[in-house]
């Protein structure tokens, strides 16, 4: 149940942000202020984006959206969450908040996310690393997710992996393969009003990454605050410490944990994907 203080200390930054903006009002980009939406895949780099777009609270009068995350699925219940409440979320931000969200490409969520009133960004990882950093996470860092108990009965970590890839059969609990769980995503990235952003980009080569956040950012709000300000606000908000589900933040993880089994139910099941996202020209890997 949220706090009945949340919605005040809301409010209060958000004055706070317009007084220490005032200025910037006179010159708010055309169609108003937007809404920062930053969507993600499941264990793809959610808060790290969620920080970068924060950034631009300290040169800009944005703010956060506070404890708005939105996820198609409850992580306690396992519940799958309706159409309405998708949309009744999306109802609830306003021109300004910097918010993020495990969010589908439903037609409902594109109609709304694509028009000039958000300003949206994709983040997502290599799949591989995906199913590896979701057996650490749903086994030893959340005890109360809904799949947990049933991972820590299975007998090593090479069955986890091989649950995170194919799924769990005949659960109660919706938990299709990886590409299944990946596909209602997908849509995100035939839309240019939708950055896609590469997890390993921001590890890998971080100046060319938040460059690409900054230009998608300043073609719908032209500031004219120096740009090298602008980069050096991003990267500054960025503390990963500060990530609830933080573990390693590396990439190409999955060759430690990838028995020669694991490969090859992926490629099976998920091998499309891989090229689809470009992280491989074709299954040969």
């Amino acid at each position: 149940m949220p706090h009945p203080l949340r919605p005040l200390v809301y409010q209060a930054e958000k004055l706070a942000q317009r007084v220490k903006f005032a200025s910037a009002s006179a010159s708010a980009p055309a169609g108003g202020w937007p809404i920062l939406l930053g969507i993600s895949f499941p264990k793809s780099g959610t808060h790290l984006l969620d920080q970068i777009l924060l950034g631009f609270a300290q040169v800009a009068p944005f703010s956060r959206r506070l404890h708005s995350f939105y996820a198609e699925y409850e992580g306690a219940t396992g519940r799958k969450r309706s159409a309405a409440e998708t949309a009744a979320w999306l109802e609830t931000l306003r021109p300004l908040d910097v918010t993020s969200a495990h969010l589908f490409a439903s037609p409902e969520a594109l109609a709304r996310v694509i028009a000039p009133t958000f300003l949206p960004y994709f983040i997502f990882r290599d799949p591989r690393d995906v199913v590896v950093s979701h057996v650490f996470y749903v086994t030893e860092m959340e005890k109360n997710h809904v799949h947990h108990a049933y991972y820590q009965s299975l007998p090593d970590f090479d069955a986890r992996l091989k649950a995170s890839i194919l799924g769990i059969p005949n659960s109660a609990v919706d938990f299709p393969d990886i590409a299944a769980r990946f596909a209602p995503y997908l849509g995100w990235l035939n839309f240019p009003q939708v950055l896609p952003i590469h997890f390993e980009d921001l590890v890998n080569d971080r100046p060319a990454a938040l460059n690409r956040i900054l230009d998608h950012f300043l073609a719908r709000v032209p500031l004219t605050v120096p740009r090298e300000t602008i980069l050096s606000a991003l990267e500054a908000a960025i503390n990963p410490q500060k990530s609830p589900t933080f573990r390693s933040g590396k990439t190409g993880e999955w060759k430690k944990h990838f028995a020669a089994e694991h490969k090859a139910i992926f490629k099976e099941v998920a091998g499309d994907l891989l090229v689809k996202l470009g992280y491989e020209k074709n299954k040969n890997w």
